[in-house]
């Protein structure tokens, strides 16, 4: 005689683990770790705290997932950016996704990988090592493309693709902030396009 498997504890019918980690990851986003609540959490979620923990693990994993899922989607322009065929178009692309992902309609402002934990007590710094070591992926990210363009000859030969890499995201982590503030898109895009100015000729 077969058994019907039974849904795991806890799990309300219906439930959703993408959608649950979009909202997840929305939570993050606006209130940062320690600001997130276990409650606002699983509130936005739809899900019981049993659920998240069964679905995701505990909070930490649950940003950890939440910040893969930002990379994915609102960070995505970084991993796009480099593809550019000249550096000057990488650094283009990167601060106007930059501008664009960080004054987005419909989502918080800012950026989850700058704001998420920056100043935190004990319980949340994995959750600011983690974003550390997310940012220096994108700086080192921008770094091999631009000692590929020196390379290349698409940068000086005296270019320093380490400096041009930690500027563009010094400039978009300011971005970053200028927007949590409420600085508008429009604004913002007038400071990425001044600091373009000064980016080395062919």
């Amino acid at each position: 005689m077969a058994t019907r498997q039974k849904a795991p504890i806890g799990r309300p019918r219906g439930f959703d683990a993408d959608e649950a980690l979009e909202q997840a990851m929305r939570v993050f986003w606006e209130q940062g770790y320690e600001g997130a609540s276990l409650t606002d959490l699983t509130s936005a979620m739809g899900i019981t705290r049993t659920s998240m923990y069964a679905a995701f693990g505990n909070k930490e994993d649950l940003f950890r997932k939440a910040l893969e899922r930002y990379t994915e989607g609102p960070a995505s322009y970084g991993a796009r950016a480099v593809r550019e065929p000249t550096a000057r178009q990488v650094a283009i692309a990167f601060l106007t996704g930059s501008v664009q992902a960080t004054t987005r309609p419909g989502c918080p402002t800012g950026c989850l990988g700058v704001q998420g934990a920056l100043a935190v007590g004990d319980p949340g710094r994995s959750a600011r090592d983690a974003l550390v070591v997310w940012r220096d992926e994108y700086t080192s990210l921008l770094r091999d493309r631009f000692q590929q363009a020196v390379d290349e000859g698409d940068l000086p030969g005296d270019a320093d693709p380490g400096v041009l890499a930690r500027y563009l995201m010094t400039v978009a982590n300011g971005i970053a902030v200028q927007a949590a503030g409420g600085a508008t898109r429009d604004d913002l895009q007038l400071v990425a396009d001044m600091a373009l100015r000064s980016w080395p000729p062919a």
